[in-house]
């Protein structure tokens, strides 16, 4: 049954920042494919959510476990702690990122729909409050389904990190350059000053990310304003194909670290709170 949220508009007014709306489909050839309104209480929905785990990528601080994504009956709340886990990979004489460390100071939450729900082309919308804080690296983004990183295409819908120290709001696209996990990017990089200019009270607020794919184009979207518009006619690998023209999942996570900026200072847990995932299409 179809959340009654889902087909009349919610206006959230910020200072100085107009209107922002859920996409409604009315008057448009777009109807609701796939979503998740996290209504239940406790685990996220297996049949719709796969976890990653452990130490994963980027050379993160934190280590992704289940029990950090849990749903309160209204949204998914994935945590962010410090605390200390102990890595059973571990290997002193190893030179992987992965394995060297014995223990991890950090955990959070890392889920996808990779086999469970992809799509090609439409809309994907989700509103969410993100943590600013220093340290914390919240995102939405997809994969194509075949092919290597970044043979596949990254879609970064939403991501939050340090730019050369400056907090940063990016929307991202990422396909095969020439040679071995060496990617080319179509980057929108907005300094997250500019949101506070608009709203001193943005970071306690729901947000709207909205991505609308076509064969043509991959627009970004927060609350209505467009980030980046990225031309499918430059998005081909070396080898001629456009991981853009296949099927993509979904992954929401937090990560803590890295891009993020060092979370010493940090006071914990931090929440990543997602309100809806929304798939529409033609």
């Amino acid at each position: 049954m179809i959340n009654r949220r889902l087909f009349f508009l919610v206006f959230t007014l910020g200072i100085g920042t107009g209107v922002q709306a859920q996409f409604n489909p009315a008057a448009t050839d777009y109807k609701l494919v796939w979503q998740d309104e996290f209504d239940a209480n406790g685990q996220v929905n297996s049949a719709f959510w796969s976890f990653e785990k452990g130490f994963v990528r980027n050379n993160e601080l934190q280590w992704y476990q289940e029990p950090n994504a849990l749903v309160d009956g209204e949204r998914l709340i994935i945590s962010g702690k410090r605390e200390k886990i102990k890595n059973p990979r571990f290997d002193s004489q190893s030179s992987d990122w992965k394995i060297d460390r014995e223990f991890a100071e950090y955990t959070s939450s890392s889920i996808n729909t990779r086999g469970k729900f992809e799509f090609q082309y439409g809309i994907l919308e989700v509103r969410a409050k993100i943590d600013t804080s220093m340290g914390m690296w919240p995102a939405i983004w997809t994969l194509g389904i075949i092919k290597p990183w970044p043979s596949n295409g990254e879609i970064d819908v939403m991501e939050y990190y340090r730019v050369k120290g400056e907090a940063t709001i990016l929307a991202n696209a990422a396909w095969a350059n020439e040679g071995q996990f060496n990617a080319k990017w179509d980057e929108a990089k907005i300094p997250f000053s500019n949101f506070l200019e608009k709203d001193p009270e943005w970071p306690s607020k729901f947000h709207i990310w909205r991505m609308e794919w076509t064969e043509a184009s991959i627009k970004v979207f927060l609350d209505d304003e467009l980030l980046n518009d990225v031309d499918l006619a430059r998005t081909v690998n070396p080898d001629e194909f456009n991981p853009f023209h296949q099927p993509h999942y979904i992954l929401l996570n937090l990560a803590i670290g890295g891009n993020g900026g060092d979370p010493t200072g940090t006071l914990f847990p931090k929440e990543y709170v997602v309100d809806y995932v929304r798939v529409y299409q033609k």
